[in-house]
């Protein structure tokens, strides 16, 4: 008994050291959905414009996610981790004094490598750390910690952005917060005691031989099922709820006002989490992703068929419910897939892929909109994407539940 309280209390600390940066990360992808409401106010920016601020912030995380993912196979998950969350804190504190939309995609696009690399590693090396009976779970929780971010994001878009005086730059400059918790965690952090074990020769592989082993016959499956589900998760993800407040604004609300609704919204993918963290480690990983995709699915069409204001509200609040639960469960099954050797290079691929969706979606949802095209016909978009990849789980995916890791 002695001995669980111990462990008990080690995944404690673990999912609170590496889910605060998770946090972080969060809040800045969550301002960055608000900013862009508030620069088509100041700046004057046209949808196409916004729409390359969000993929800019994309094309980074691809970047990110497929060099620090490889660098965490080589160098260990915490030095990556802290390298990654120091980037993009320090390039959001910037932001800030960016004079021109050139400035702010430049920077955009290192905040954006920092926030690619940081998840999957994140995942990586709490699956690595925690035992295979609770570790669906754990992950799960640590996902949970994006929806504290986005709610903080939420407060600080509702109670600060509005202020003339402060306004978004104001709320970048808290962006800066994360560059001193990565000092904090240098000394604080464990690393992976499965990275620990790896003999030199596996570290010290070159990258060609991981990705022709990612390929190979034992993995060609997995690794084709979860750049599929990434793509299409994350391109319907960012192509959203990016632009959340500004299509409630073309909906009719003021901008505090559609800021408002977005925090009531956000505060629903606490509970998407918490559900999946429950149901993960008793119905599977599989099924859990696709019921919560399916909801996602049938979610974004009638969000983007909503006309009253309870309708909106209604069903924004079901699509963070069951979208971010779906993200819980999608970053527990991803390490699972894969042997340690490959784990984080694995995941960093899968996640790089995904964000090539991220680059799209939002671009996507920018020229629909020049070219007319109604809020209804674009959900419907990302409805047939969630399909796409709910499609492939069910096709090609395997049950990881409780697996133990090699």
């Amino acid at each position: 008994m002695q001995s669980f309280k111990k462990s008990s209390l080690s995944f404690n600390r673990i999912l609170w050291l590496a889910g605060t940066g998770w946090l972080f990360d969060a809040m800045d992808v969550g301002l960055l959905s608000f900013i862009l409401a508030a620069l088509k106010q100041d700046w004057g920016l046209t949808p196409a414009q916004l729409g390359w601020i969000g993929s800019v912030n994309s094309i980074g995380m691809a970047i990110g996610a497929f060099v620090f993912g490889i660098y965490a196979d080589k160098k260990g998950r915490k030095a990556a981790l802290i390298f990654t969350l120091f980037m993009f804190s320090i390039a959001s504190g910037l932001s800030a004094f960016a004079w021109g939309l050139g400035s702010l995609l430049i920077l955009r696009f290192f905040i954006g490598m920092g926030l690619g690399g940081e998840l999957p590693v994140a995942s990586t090396l709490v699956s690595e750390i925690v035992e295979p009976k609770v570790r669906g779970k754990i992950v799960v929780l640590l996902e949970s910690f994006w929806a504290i971010g986005w709610i903080f994001a939420a407060l600080i878009a509702y109670f600060i952005i509005p202020i003339s005086v402060v306004g978004w730059r104001g709320a970048m400059i808290l962006c800066a917060i994360p560059a001193f918790y990565a000092l904090y965690l240098r000394s604080n952090l464990p690393d992976s005691p499965s990275y620990r074990q790896l003999n030199s020769d596996s570290k010290k592989e070159l990258v060609i031989k991981k990705i022709k082993t990612l390929l190979s016959k034992e993995f060609r499956w997995q690794t084709l099922m979860l750049w599929i589900v990434w793509f299409c998760v994350v391109f319907s993800y960012y192509g959203m709820f990016l632009w959340l407040p500004s299509v409630m604004m073309i909906k009719g609300f003021d901008m505090v006002k559609s800021f408002e609704y977005i925090l009531f919204m956000t505060i629903a993918q606490l509970p998407g989490y918490f559900s999946v963290a429950w149901l993960i480690e008793r119905v599977g990983r599989k099924w859990v992703l696709v019921m919560y995709l399916f909801g996602t699915l049938v979610s974004a069409y009638l969000f983007g068929m909503a006309e009253s204001a309870n309708q909106l509200l209604l069903y924004g609040a079901l699509l963070s419910f069951f979208n971010l639960g779906a993200w819980g469960a999608m970053y527990a099954y991803t390490p699972e897939q894969y042997t340690t050797n490959i784990r984080a290079t694995g995941s960093g691929m899968a996640a790089a892929v995904g964000r090539v969706g991220g680059i799209l979606g939002p671009l996507m949802v920018g020229v629909l909109m020049n070219n007319k095209y109604s809020i209804s016909t674009i959900f419907t978009f990302f409805s047939l994407s969630v399909l796409i990849a709910i499609i492939s789980i069910v096709a090609f995916g395997k049950e990881t539940k409780q697996l133990q890791l090699r």
